[in-house]
């Protein structure tokens, strides 16, 4: 790796939905205002909350301007509140984190050094599973140094927590408006531009495992994928098949 080349502190937007994440987002914004880079921008965008979410956040983000929170009118699920947030991003980096997983002290300093000696447009990172509770598992989610549009639909391996995106490379992106995969569809219609993702091999993200969350139920996520396949990479029976048996055999590894 080439040293020194980093030579500025570009602006990083976090985009965060939330919905009743009253239980866990105090962990999550501890995570970030812990950051050891202090350059960025935080858009929260609440989905609707009936818990108190939504009075947490206000009084959140009076005590930092760098926090801007959007609530919505009405629960539009996880795309459109990604979306939301992603527009409103002013960052030449844009970071994913949602209201329930945290960060590394160190994440967004070393990820954009990764980034910027490089001079690459798409990164991800190691990342480990917690517990609901919050106490780490045993259980390191490892990347390979880099994967490409063939390489990803066969191994979602790409933790949404982890990825850096630079916008000036790729330009304004957007997630479809689909109730699970839509990070992975995003990641897909990147790649599939002739882009290449590469993977820090260090631990920098703590995702939590929520019982009876959607991305917990592996048949639905499986299903997902296969729609996926078919319905929006329109991939041939026969490649899709390829594919997702490559993606079912990697996510056993996985978990």
């Amino acid at each position: 790796m080439q040293q020194n080349k980093t030579t500025s502190t570009p602006l990083i937007s976090i985009i965060t939905p939330t919905f009743n994440g009253l239980k866990f987002i105090e962990y999550t914004a501890n995570s970030i205002i812990s950051q050891s880079y202090s350059k960025w921008e935080w858009l929260i965008v609440d989905d609707f909350s009936t818990d108190g979410t939504q009075q947490y956040l206000k009084e959140l983000a009076q005590k930092d301007d760098r926090i801007k929170v959007t609530l919505l009118n009405e629960n539009s699920g996880t795309a459109i509140a990604r979306n939301t947030a992603i527009q409103e991003a002013r960052g030449k980096y844009i970071a994913f984190l949602d209201s329930d997983d945290v960060w590394h002290p160190e994440k967004l300093n070393k990820q954009i050094r990764f980034m910027q000696e490089n001079d690459y447009a798409f990164s991800f990172s190691q990342y480990r599973i917690m517990n609901e509770d919050g106490t780490h598992t045993e259980k390191l989610i490892k990347v390979p140094e880099k994967i490409d549009y063939n390489g990803l639909l066969k191994n979602t391996i790409i933790g949404c927590l982890t990825v850096m995106i630079d916008v000036e490379k790729i330009g304004k992106v957007s997630m479809p408006n689909i109730r699970t995969r839509q990070d992975f569809v995003l990641w897909l219609s990147i790649l599939k531009k002739g882009f290449v993702a590469y993977g820090m091999q260090e631990e920098l993200a703590y995702y939590r495992k929520v019982n009876g969350s959607i991305s917990s139920n592996k048949l639905k996520a499986a299903k997902m994928n296969w729609k996926v396949y078919r319905n929006i990479e329109k991939l041939s029976i026969t490649r899709a098949a390829w594919s997702f048996m490559n993606y079912a055999w990697n996510a056993y590894k996985k978990n």
